[in-house]
């Protein structure tokens, strides 16, 4: 058991997220990665929680370490687990089995806007920790999808009223938090910051992805990433350099609201073979994507976080990004950063770092020398003291 801590009770780990998107065969998220993490952390001393139609399911231990290893490792048959575990937990769905007092963490927000999930945690006597990624569909609902404002306003809510603890991902996120709460007349229950580290990825391939030079952009494809901006700067690279423009690789699931950029992907014929998309990278792909990147670019309108500024960095790898606090708060002088709406400046500062001895470049991988990535073992000493002095865990 690490650090030989042990749960003031038993623990649930809500994975309905996890199961979900496995199910539908789709690929982590951000979100998902960080949840993983927490599995990969506390599974051996928690039971998965699933909400199953209407239903809270926990799992026996032993198929919940069976749950928690095929989340971790996919392969086939994770259907059927999944249907066989919940079938053999389905008598007892009412949590019944679980004592009153046991600590329930949810790191994805799933379900946290359904009117019935805080009333839950108060009938079985939950003491429920929450993970909060951004406030961003509340502060700047122009970025989210249609509702989505409501939705994320009821999850705040369910946070606030229900939680024991919440755990924030920055200082920047944790500042959102206190003013909602302050604008609101509602009080915050205890909270931890504990920055996000890397996904683990392979060593990157012995030969790089093209002969090119090339960039690489990592995220959703959501207006807020503003990768509109990009395309524009390279379709003005390929009119003014054509098939000597450097390469932009955009990794990343296509998301909500997104019509423009996939016009452009789709259609624009000056950006055919200039700009890749990858909307289903594996991590050994990523891992050789980013180290032989010229840079990773970053051109967000706001984030709660920026893990692709981290795993970029961590791989030694300089960053172009927009000039927000919470990257500031990461990565310090480090980075490039430029407005997001500054097109001449990133279509430059794409030239600049484009070349073969860049001295801009060069100037940033000596900054990047000083970079300490965050690590899990640091988060989660943060998130296990957290837990103690909050009388979860001892």
């Amino acid at each position: 058991m690490r650090q030989g801590r042990t749960w003031a009770g038993e623990c649930l780990h809500d994975v309905t997220r996890l199961v979900d998107r496995r199910l539908q065969g789709r690929l982590p998220t951000g979100v998902d990665r960080v949840n993983l993490e927490y599995v990969r952390h506390f599974g051996d001393r928690a039971r998965a929680l699933i909400r199953w139609r209407g239903l809270w399911v926990a799992l026996s231990g032993h198929d919940s370490g069976r749950l928690f290893d095929a989340l971790q490792a996919p392969g086939a048959g994770f259907r059927a687990l999944v249907y066989r575990s919940v079938a053999k937990a389905l008598p007892h769905s009412a949590l019944r089995g679980v004592p009153r007092g046991a600590v329930l963490f949810n790191v994805g927000h799933s379900g946290l806007d359904q009117p019935g999930y805080g009333a839950r945690v108060e009938q079985f006597g939950l003491r429920a920790v929450f993970f909060l990624h951004d406030l961003i569909p509340t502060t700047y609902p122009e970025y989210a999808r249609v509702g989505e404002a409501a939705r994320h306003e009821r999850r705040l809510q369910t946070m606030l009223a229900f939680g024991r603890g919440v755990v924030v991902n920055s200082n920047h996120t944790l500042q959102a938090l206190d003013a909602y709460g302050r604008a609101r007349g509602v009080s915050v229950p205890p909270c931890e910051v504990a920055p996000l580290a890397t996904v683990r990825l392979p060593p990157p391939a012995a030969k790089a992805p093209f002969d090119a030079p090339y960039f690489v952009m990592l995220g959703t494809i959501e207006p807020r990433k503003n990768h509109l901006l990009l395309l524009h700067v390279w379709r003005e690279l390929a009119r003014t350099l054509g098939s000597n423009a450097p390469r932009l690789v955009i990794i990343g699931q296509r998301g909500w609201e997104c019509e423009q950029v996939v016009g452009l992907l789709e259609r624009c014929e000056a950006l055919r073979g200039l700009v890749i998309e990858n909307h289903r990278c594996r991590d050994t792909e990523l891992s050789n994507y980013l180290h032989r990147a010229r840079a990773l670019l970053f051109p967000s309108f706001v984030e709660g976080y920026g893990l692709p500024l981290v795993e970029a960095l961590a791989c030694d790898t300089p960053v172009i990004a927009s000039d927000l606090p919470v990257f500031r708060e990461i990565a310090g002088d480090i980075p490039d950063y430029l407005h997001p709406l500054d097109g001449s400046g990133w279509r430059q500062a794409v030239l600049d770092y484009a070349q073969t001895s860049s001295p801009r470049r060069a100037a940033q991988l000596v900054r990047l020398q000083g970079f300490i990535a965050p690590t899990w073992e640091v988060h989660f000493a943060r998130v296990d003291a957290f837990l103690c002095r909050l009388g979860l865990m001892s």
